[in-house]
């Protein structure tokens, strides 16, 4: 797949991970990781979310910007920006602690950026960004979506059948199943609706449905600083692929590059 558009939005949630214990604490969110990557590599990218009017929300927006990112529509409203307490277990692997919503408490895409959206080739969302209604829309004005459901595909408080049908691309992870029972789950998503179904599955590697043939793809090794932001760079490295029409195995094998470059440094990007 090549998409003539090439502009590619972040849209929905975003927060600061807070270190409490480390006294560290970065700009991120599903769609920013992903976004970020993305621009390195060399696409136009949007990331349309909120952030507060606090030192978080400057810190979030200056970074997007150094990254080269558009953020004419990263609202800032008054308050705090979300945060996301962090902690890690066995020295490398992330603890989330509690949520701070702050700002994105009531968080909702307005009509402008939903319609500034639809000007792009491919929308990224995730479960908690509160767009997801905004999908047929986006469908509708030949927008391709990728939403990543990361854990909760199959939860039943998300009503992800409902969603499937709008999306082209699905992400999901696990690292609880065997490959048979993973392999069933994206082939019964895929018949509702996406192109690609991609789960993620931590050292086991990945599997990806496209309705006809099962992929699959190992991990590259690499040594372990934080695991936070496997998934949504994973996912980037295989969104650059589709956009340069190269084929799914090699689309998978991107995305386990970019993710093992990630879970060896701190921040997940």
């Amino acid at each position: 797949m090549i998409l003539k558009n090439k502009r590619l939005a972040a849209v929905g949630f975003c927060c600061t991970d807070v270190y409490d214990e480390l006294g560290r604490s970065y700009p991120t969110g599903n769609g920013v990781d992903w976004g970020i990557h993305l621009a390195r590599m060399g696409l136009p990218v949007s990331v349309v979310s909120v952030v507060g009017s606090d030192a978080m929300g400057e810190a979030m927006r200056k970074k997007l910007s150094d990254e080269g990112i558009d953020i004419s529509h990263l609202r800032v409203e008054e308050g705090d920006t979300c945060q996301m307490h962090m902690a890690l277990k066995n020295a490398c692997d992330r603890v989330h602690l509690r949520m701070d919503e702050g700002v994105m408490k009531n968080y909702c895409p307005t009509k402008a950026d939903v319609d500034f959206a639809a000007e792009h080739g491919l929308v990224h969302t995730d479960l908690f960004g509160k767009a997801l209604e905004f999908l047929p829309v986006w469908k509708k004005a030949c927008c391709r979506t990728l939403v990543d459901f990361s854990v909760f595909s199959g939860d039943p408080a998300f009503s992800c059948e409902d969603i499937f049908p709008n999306v082209d691309f699905a992400f999901l992870s696990t690292d609880s199943e065997c490959g048979r029972d993973v392999a069933a789950r994206i082939r019964r998503i895929q018949a509702q609706g996406p192109q690609l179904v991609v789960a993620t599955m931590g050292e086991n590697g990945s599997l990806c449905w496209d309705g006809s043939r099962l992929y699959s793809f190992g991990i590259f090794p690499a040594e372990t600083v934080n695991t936070v932001g496997a998934g949504d760079s994973y996912i980037a490295g295989f969104t650059c692929g589709l956009m340069q029409g190269r084929p799914v195995q090699a689309c998978m094998e991107m995305g386990a590059r970019v993710s093992a470059g990630v879970v060896s440094q701190f921040e997940p990007y």
